[in-house]
C-alpha cells in the first residue's frame, strides 16, 4: 500500500522542514527552561557539597544564613566542639558584597573561614588554578566567573586583596560566584564599624563586640552517632537553631527556589500548549491545502482510516522533527544563558512523549476536517 504521509511530506519538504525547526525552536526553549529549574537546583547545592557538613548550628528561632540573618559568637565552635558525638566543629561567614571591576561592579557572595581549620568551603577539585588561602589577611580565591584573574588586586572595604585562586563552577544558591576569604577578613568587612561609629558607640557606652560575631557554626559527627540525636542534644542545651546537611538542602531546595521553580513550571506549560496549538494549526492548514486530493481519494473509494492514517502520521513526524530540531538547539545555546542550566536525558524523554500526545490531539483538527470532506467536491472544482 502506498504510503501516503510519505508521499505528501515529500511533495512538501522545505515547508515541512522550516515548520518542524519553527516549532522545535520553541520545544528547545522548554528543554532549556527545565534546564535553569535543574541548574537552580544544582547552585543551590554547590556549597553545601562542598563544606560537607553534617550539621549547622545557627541564632535560635532563625532558618539559617541562607534564609535569613544568624548570628552566633565564634568561639561557639569550640562548645560544639566537645559535646559527645562532634568529630569537627568551625565558624563561617557568609555575606553579598560588591567586587569593584574596570568593566561594571561584580555582585559576589563571600565565605569567611579559618584558613587553620579543618572545614574548608574550597573543594579542591574546582580549584583550576593557584592555591588555597594561607595568610590571614588580604588573599582571595574567586570563581572564574567573576572575571578577574590570578594576582589581581580588589579593593574590599579598606583594603586591597590579592587573587592567590581560582575555582569553577563555584555558585551561590541564586547564582553569584562565590569567593573565599579568611574568617578574620570577613568579620572585619561584615561586623566591624568604622571608626568615628567605633568612637560614637564608645560616647554612648555601646561596646563593639560584633568582630567576634559569625553566621554559622557547621560540623562533621562521628561515626556510630546518629546525626539527628546530636542535632537534639544541641538544640536541647545550647539553645540554637540546628539543621542537618538534609534539612539545609530542604531549605535551600523548597523555601528559597520555590517561587522560581513555580515560574520556570507555569512558563514550560504555556510553551508546550502554545507548541501543541502550533502544530494543529499547521496540520488544519496542510489538510485544508489538500482537500481536493481528499475528496478525490474518498471519491476512488479509499476508507476514512486510511487517510485519518496519514493525517495521523504527518501530525506525528512534524512532532518527532520538532523535537530533534529542538534538542539540537538547546545544546547549541545552553551554555550561553547566564544561568546555570543542566540538560538531562530523562527531562527530553518526558518531553518526547508529552509532545507524541500532543501531536496525536492537534491530529484531531485535521482528521475531523477528513470526515467531513463531500466526495462529490472533487468533481467540478
Amino acid at each position: 500500500m502506498i504510503n501516503l504521509a510519505r508521499r505528501d511530506i515529500e511533495h512538501t519538504l522545505g515547508k515541512f522542514v522550516v515548520t518542524a525547526m519553527g516549532v522545535g525552536m520553541l520545544l528547545g526553549i522548554v528543554l532549556i527552561m527545565i534546564g535553569v529549574y535543574r541548574g537552580l537546583i544544582v547552585e543551590a547545592e554547590v556549597l553545601l557539597d562542598d563544606i560537607n557538613a553534617d550539621l549547622w548550628i545557627v541564632q535560635e528561632n532563625t532558618m539559617g544564613p541562607f534564609a535569613e540573618s544568624s548570628r552566633v559568637y565564634e568561639d561557639f565552635k569550640d562548645i560544639i566542639y566537645v559535646m559527645r558525638g562532634i568529630d569537627k566543629s568551625e565558624a563561617m561567614t557568609f555575606q553579598n558584597i560588591q567586587l569593584p571591576h574596570k568593566d561594571k561592579p561584580v555582585r559576589a557572595v563571600a565565605v569567611g573561614y579559618d584558613i587553620y581549620g579543618k572545614i574548608s568551603p574550597i573543594n579542591p577539585n574546582r580549584l583550576i588554578e593557584g592555591r588555597e588561602l594561607k595568610n590571614d589577611h588580604y588573599e582571595i580565591v574567586v570563581t572564574n566567573k567573576s572575571g578577574f584573574k590570578l594576582n589581581d588586586k580588589i579593593k574590599l572595604g579598606r583594603n586591597f586583596y590579592t587573587v592567590v585562586g581560582v575555582t569553577h563552577k563555584s555558585v551561590y544558591s541564586n547564582g553569584d560566584p562565590l569567593v573565599y576569604i579568611s574568617l578574620k577578613d570577613a568579620q572585619e568587612l561584615q561586623f566591624l564599624y568604622s571608626n568615628k561609629e567605633i568612637q560614637n558607640n564608645t560616647a554612648r557606652g555601646v561596646k563593639n563586640s560584633d568582630s567576634v560575631l559569625v553566621n554559622a557554626i557547621v560540623a562533621t559527627v562521628k561515626p556510630g552517632f546518629n546525626i539527628n540525636e546530636v542535632a537534639n542534644e544541641i538544640k536541647k542545651w545550647q539553645h540554637k537553631s540546628v539543621y542537618t546537611a538534609k534539612e539545609q538542602k530542604e531549605i535551600l531546595t523548597k523555601n528559597l527556589v520555590e517561587r522560581s521553580s513555580k515560574q520556570i513550571g507555569l512558563f514550560t506549560i504555556i510553551l508546550v500548549v502554545v507548541s501543541t496549538i502550533i502544530i494543529a494549526l499547521i496540520i488544519y492548514t496542510m489538510t485544508l491545502e489538500k482537500m481536493k486530493e481528499i475528496s478525490i481519494m474518498k471519491l476512488m473509494g479509499l476508507p476514512n482510516s486510511l487517510i485519518v492514517s496519514m493525517i495521523v502520521k504527518e501530525t506525528l513526524i512534524l512532532g518527532i522533527f520538532a523535537f530533534v530540531f529542538g534538542n539540537i538547539f538547546s545544546h547549541l545555546t545552553y551554555d550561553k544563558f547566564p544561568k546555570l542550566v543542566v540538560l538531562y536525558a530523562y527531562d527530553a524523554l518526558l518531553l518526547f512523549g508529552v509532545i507524541v500526545v500532543a501531536s496525536v490531539l492537534a491530529s484531531f483538527v485535521g482528521v475531523k476536517k477528513v470526515i467531513s470532506a463531500d466526495p462529490a467536491a472533487a468533481i467540478g472544482g
